[in-house]
């Protein structure tokens, strides 16, 4: 794919194409639900709510007819899978069973504001329910499309290539997850608030990307691991306050803050286990209480994962999961090799967790080597070394990167770009190992190291001209399938 905008229209024109992607998703999603028939026909059911205090206030009686029934209806039927849990707890106003709670509440919770303006108006036409799978529907897609936007800006500090940031985030507009971001699921707003946070992370702003990361944990359980990025930083500056500057105070300092921005981002999750706990455990006699709220470290979402859903370790190595194993080897290749290329082309950087990584190069990092120190050597050195150190890259084969001296990589060799390969080689590991493998589809479609190892192949057609349009076969493989598959109620990642 050949990208032409010239640079200050990129914005813009990732805008449009997320917008453009989404219309596409939702488009194919209409067309499949008329042409095929689903397997479960339960999605229009709407039983009633088990406590009378919910929010379903713009119920019309049962001897008022809808205005617009078949709109209604089609709304309905796209709340399908997790869709259903995530509108009946925003329906509901909580949390009526054990096992909704694996739901985290940002979603139901979003989705229960926003319907409280529209069903005024709409109820009568639709129905409340039809009101509240719009609802989801508008803030996943309008998410989406503001996730491209941050994901273009976080590419171009780390790539400093606006082409292969534009190709990377065009990459991720038509992603081979695609139906989840136009679906009520929780992947748009996860992946804004995780593009949002890594943004403004990257910018130096931990306190503003702690609450973006924060956020993250209330819609995605994975979410808590982007204090993985805090932690990293934390460990570099902490290390060089005490070892390079001599500064005690400074480095104890350092840790202190992290680790309270750490536990800022852990707050939201646990408070939803004790949430749930509180609920769940708590006033019932000892012969009622569930088996994890006996536990000496009661994790309600663990034991719901592996109780309702089979989840844990090595638990999925079946021979009848190897088709699920097969639908998600595209993705799991792609993040094995974005992980092993940068590893075999960086691997002093890599092994030694970027701690042997050049003066030069970490002065020009974002991640986690803007402190004082490395802009005092930057000021004083690394200036001027550049001017005077331009290296040509030349590349051979894969995994091979030939430089003449030490000098700032670009693109995906950046040293700023090790914790995003380290937090998606940690996913990758636990998609295979642990959870219901075909999830990796969408679970890794939020990764950053997956969209610029695509795109720096992508740029290279010489070496690797081949492989462009195989990745582009797969995202288009996928979003049919999957638009075809989820949208009728059939099995998909």
């Amino acid at each position: 794919m050949v990208l032409h905008p010239p640079p200050h229209q990129h914005e813009q024109f990732i805008l449009k194409s997320a917008l453009y992607s989404r219309l596409l998703v939702l488009s194919l999603t209409i067309t499949w639900r008329i042409l095929a028939s689903p397997y479960d026909s339960s999605a229009p059911l709407n039983l009633p709510c088990l406590t009378a205090n919910h929010t379903h206030t713009h119920t019309l009686p049962q001897s008022q007819t809808l205005l617009l029934p078949k709109l209604a209806s089609a709304l309905e039927n796209g709340i399908v899978w997790d869709s259903v849990y995530f509108v009946r707890i925003a329906q509901c106003g909580g949390y009526e069973y054990e096992q909704t709670y694996a739901f985290l509440p940002l979603l139901p919770i979003s989705i229960s504001f926003l319907s409280r303006f529209l069903s005024p108006i709409f109820a009568p036409f639709v129905g409340h329910r039809a009101v509240l799978a719009f609802s989801g529907y508008l803030i996943c897609n309008v998410a989406f499309v503001f996730a491209a936007l941050y994901l273009y800006r976080l590419s171009m500090i780390i790539l400093k290539d606006p082409e292969i940031a534009l190709r990377a985030t065009i990459l991720f507009c038509f992603n081979p997850a695609s139906i989840f971001y136009s679906s009520i699921y929780s992947e748009s707003l996860y992946a804004l608030l995780s593009f949002a946070g890594l943004y403004y992370f990257v910018k130096g702003g931990n306190n503003l990307a702690s609450l973006f990361f924060a956020l993250s944990g209330c819609a995605r359980s994975n979410g808590v691991l982007n204090a993985g990025y805090l932690c990293f930083q934390t460990m570099h500056r902490a290390y060089n306050a005490m070892f390079q500057q001599k500064r005690t105070a400074l480095a104890l300092g350092t840790v202190i803050a992290g680790a309270l921005r750490s536990v800022f981002v852990f707050a939201p999750f646990v408070a939803f286990q004790a949430y749930g706990y509180y609920n769940m455990c708590k006033g019932r006699l000892p012969d009622e209480l569930r088996p994890w709220c006996k536990a000496r470290v009661p994790l309600l979402y663990n034991y719901i994962q592996s109780h309702y859903w089979g989840v844990g370790f090595l638990k999925y190595f079946q021979l009848k999961q190897l088709p699920n194993f097969l639908l998600a080897s595209p993705v799991l290749s792609v993040a094995l090799y974005s992980v092993v290329y940068y590893a075999k082309s960086r691997p002093e950087n890599f092994f030694s967790l970027g701690f042997r990584t050049s003066i030069e190069e970490k002065s020009s990092g974002v991640v986690f080597l803007s402190d004082d120190f490395y802009r005092s050597k930057k000021a004083g050195n690394v200036e001027n070394s550049n001017l005077t150190k331009r290296k040509k890259v030349t590349e051979g084969a894969v995994g091979e990167v030939h430089m003449a001296e030490p000098a700032t990589r670009p693109g995906y060799f950046s040293a700023c770009v090790l914790p995003f390969v380290l937090h998606l080689a940690f996913m990758a590991a636990t998609a295979f190992f642990v959870m219901h493998v075909q999830v990796a589809t969408r679970f890794l479609s939020s990764s950053p190291p997956v969209y610029w190892f695509s795109s720096y192949i992508m740029a290279h057609p010489t070496k690797y001209h081949r492989w462009g349009y195989v990745i582009w076969a797969y995202s288009a493989a996928y979003i049919f399938l999957g638009s075809l598959l989820f949208s009728n109620f059939y099995p998909f990642t």
